[in-house]
């Protein structure tokens, strides 16, 4: 990776489903957010749908989508996003986690899951830009923040690192009408956390956010988040939410540092 490419934010995103590519008004905002940053020489995918320790990284050479749903219409699994390997990002990740002692594994033949490809094919349809993702190796808040502290170099060297996930996500929202109270409290909560750079409440949010267990039954679409954190531990101040509101009942807060 050339170490003099621009620096580039860091994202959290919240992807969606496949359904996603319906939705005219997000797939806009997604579109006008790719549009206001710079090129990346590279794209890092730390997705809420691949957990697997030790840390994996998936293919670095250009293989099928991986369509990780189910009972959905047969178009959503004719998508295809032919993104380029990123054998050369795979090789820095290995040599920053394994210089700071975290293990790291290589799936060769995992392809991108539904949190990368999604709002990749929106944010770059082209599909010209390297793409690696990598697993998360536990759900536990300060572990990812400290994988995300390793990676930050990475945005020195032109790539784009983003952690997809979901701000609320309890699927029984799907289920109900209206839109629930406890996604409306929790994304406030989160949304003022984030502003005031309250780190230790965020780590513990499944005690200290308002219906925190409610937005998250299980922490995985949240988990995204603090990798997102620990590659911009020194900018949270100029974080700023560049999607809002509602998909579903699902807060779809999507945030940008630096």
């Amino acid at each position: 990776m050339n170490a003099a490419a621009e620096r580039m934010p860091s994202l959290y995103l919240s992807h969606g489903a496949p359904p996603l590519a319906d939705d005219p008004l997000w797939t806009r905002e997604l579109a006008a957010w790719s549009a206001g940053l710079p090129r990346p020489k590279a794209i890092l995918m730390v997705s809420a749908h691949w957990e697997e320790a030790p840390l994996a990284l998936s293919a670095t050479t250009t293989v099928p989508l991986l369509y990780d749903f189910w009972g959905f219409p047969e178009h959503y699994y004719r998508v295809q996003y032919a993104a380029p390997g990123a054998p050369g990002l795979a090789e820095s990740v290995r040599k920053l986690l394994r210089g700071a002692g975290m293990p790291v594994q290589d799936v060769p033949d995992r392809g991108l899951d539904h949190g990368a490809y999604v709002p990749l094919k929106e944010m770059f349809p082209a599909a010209d830009i390297p793409v690696l993702q990598i697993s998360m190796p536990t759900l536990d808040p300060r572990k990812l923040m400290d994988v995300g502290r390793r990676l930050a170099p990475l945005r020195d060297e032109g790539v784009l690192i983003v952690g997809s996930g979901f701000f609320t996500h309890n699927l029984a929202a799907l289920r109900q009408e209206g839109l629930p109270s406890w996604s409306v409290e929790f994304d406030d909560w989160g949304h003022r956390a984030l502003i005031d750079q309250d780190v230790d409440a965020l780590l513990d949010f499944e005690n200290k956010a308002p219906a925190g267990r409610l937005a998250h039954p299980r922490t995985e679409h949240f988990a995204p988040l603090f990798v997102t954190l620990g590659t911009a531990e020194e900018e949270l101040g100029g974080g700023r939410s560049v999607i809002d509101g509602f998909w579903m009942g699902l807060a779809k807060r999507s945030v940008q540092f630096g």
